[in-house]
């Protein structure tokens, strides 16, 4: 019989932030792992399904498919509000003129 292993699974927003310690079977995705956290009950229309994860700051294009070890920050991410090139390229048009 397979053990159970603590991960963390993290989320944040400018006004809140919420980090959640969860014991899940080894073997667990993150995807799991976030599920079993209940997160998503503390932020509304937070979709486990539909957002970008990564651990410890690298992003995970398959949350679903990757096996989590001992320890590991579980990451949610929220969407881009703007491009950062685009953005960037703005900033630099603004100083530019003034």
């Amino acid at each position: 019989m397979a053990g159970t292993i603590r991960v963390e699974v993290v989320y944040a927003l400018p006004e809140k932030q919420k980090l959640i310690a969860v014991e899940v079977p080894e073997g667990a995705s993150m995807l799991d792992a976030v599920t079993a956290s209940g997160i998503a009950e503390h932020f509304d229309g937070l979709d486990p399904a539909r957002v970008s994860m990564g651990v410890f700051g690298k992003v995970e294009p398959n949350p679903a498919g990757r096996r989590l070890a001992e320890g590991e920050r579980v990451e949610i991410y929220r969407p881009l509000k703007a491009d950062p090139k685009s953005a960037r390229r703005a900033r630099a048009r603004r100083a530019s003129q003034g």
